[in-house]
């Protein structure tokens, strides 16, 4: 099998070195001529997963068609923003039956589509075959080959075994999916509340409020899912609490360290320029605002958040209008009759 991985990455790399192991030719795809020269000759990517050595299966290249044409299954692992153009090019010289493995977790701003929705109207002839991979499995782990278990979505159980079977090793345990929009959705949304959760951190507060946050962040993240279809069991699964722990409380989580910085009183272009990689969750936030408002769902964590990141709130102030919400029950979705309640 022939297995095309698109952007080299951290998480690019990392699969790419974990597919090599499993299969004899594994092509990384570098959208920069000299990055994939010098991952290439080293056999390591220092700028974005030092320390890890690829097999001699991977092959690293920039040139696009090459790495694409003949590949049984294309893992699209760029920035969200890159998607829409990546797949677009790649139309002319991928075949009808290529699955395409979407691993980028993220929407698109403006159209406010999930990745897999760019990718069917940029690929509609690869629609029916366009697979879901997400859930809590950060680049650095998978390359020192620990333990970690994530989910597939698909439109059928047999794309979705398919991806499955090329993926699972003995230490990358992949879960099979039907909810593609509940394992999309989990993806993008929890790196807002990691923003959140790295402005608490940043802050100084304790364990009590990042696990208020990584709570509240779930149930309205599971609200606008369900608004959108969703099954809401999925948000209970490795695409939503499981994603989210990891991304709220990982050293290695950069939508965490941007929020840190955040708190610090860093603005979003400090941050980008001192990040070199994409923080998801900057974009994610605006579109996720927007979902919320054209769903009609209230998302407060979000909503705050939004206004750090895009109104110049301070963090200190979208802290206190959180906690100053006027009281509500927990179960905000459940009409509570307050008749079954006894009243002394």
């Amino acid at each position: 099998m022939k297995i095309a991985v698109l952007g080299a990455g951290s998480w690019g790399t990392a699969m790419a070195v974990m597919l090599g192991q499993k299969h004899e030719t594994v092509i990384l795809w570098a959208r920069k001529p000299a990055l994939a020269e010098l991952i290439q000759n080293t056999r390591q990517n220092r700028e974005y997963l030092p320390d890890i050595v690829l097999p001699d299966t991977v092959t690293v290249t920039s040139d696009l068609i090459a790495a694409v044409r003949g590949a049984e299954i294309v893992v699209l692992a760029t920035p969200s923003h890159a998607i829409r153009e990546t797949a677009a090019t790649l139309r002319p010289y991928i075949g009808l039956q290529t699955i395409l493995v979407s691993a980028a977790k993220g929407l698109e701003l403006g159209s406010l589509k999930r990745m897999s929705e760019v990718l069917a109207e940029e690929l509609p002839a690869q629609a029916n075959n366009i697979a879901v991979l997400s859930g809590p499995s950060h680049a650095e782990e998978v390359g020192l080959k620990q333990p970690t278990t994530t989910v597939v979505a698909a439109p059928s159980q047999r794309i979705a075994e398919a991806v499955q079977d090329a993926f699972m090793m003995p230490y990358f345990r992949v879960y099979t999916n039907p909810d593609i929009i509940g394992v999309e959705m989990g993806g993008a949304l929890k790196n807002i509340i990691a923003l959140g959760a790295g402005i608490a951190d940043g802050m100084e507060f304790g364990d009590n409020a990042k696990a208020a946050l990584m709570t509240r962040g779930l149930a309205e993240i599971t609200r606008l899912g369900i608004a959108m279809k969703a099954n809401p069991l999925t948000f209970a699964g490795l695409s939503g609490i499981g994603d989210l722990m990891v991304t709220c409380t990982s050293q290695h989580s950069r939508n965490r360290r941007a929020g840190i910085m955040l708190a610090q009183g860093k603005t979003v272009e400090e941050i980008q320029s001192q990040t070199n990689m994409v923080v998801e969750g900057i974009r994610s936030t605006l579109a996720a605002y927007e979902l919320a408002r054209r769903f009609q769902v209230e998302m407060p964590i979000t909503e705050q958040i939004y206004q750090v990141l895009y109104r110049q709130k301070s963090p200190k102030e979208a802290v206190l209008e959180l906690m100053t919400r006027s009281k509500t029950h927990e179960m905000e979705e459940v009409a509570i009759d307050s008749g079954s309640w006894k009243q002394k």
